[in-house]
């Protein structure tokens, strides 16, 4: 099972496709970050690919 980069939380497989980087890494989850740093991930991974 996934876990977060941040706090070794437990992470679905759904959360990682959303989220994770290009190498499957996951910096923040519902566990350790507010939406905002959530969503400011997406974006930044978006413009990388």
């Amino acid at each position: 099972m996934p876990t977060c980069d941040h706090c070794q939380a437990h992470i679905s497989e759904r959360f990682v496709s959303v989220f994770a980087d290009n190498d499957g890494d996951v910096m923040a989850c519902p566990h350790c970050s507010a939406n905002a740093g959530i969503a400011e991930s997406a974006r930044r991974r978006a413009t990388e690919g």
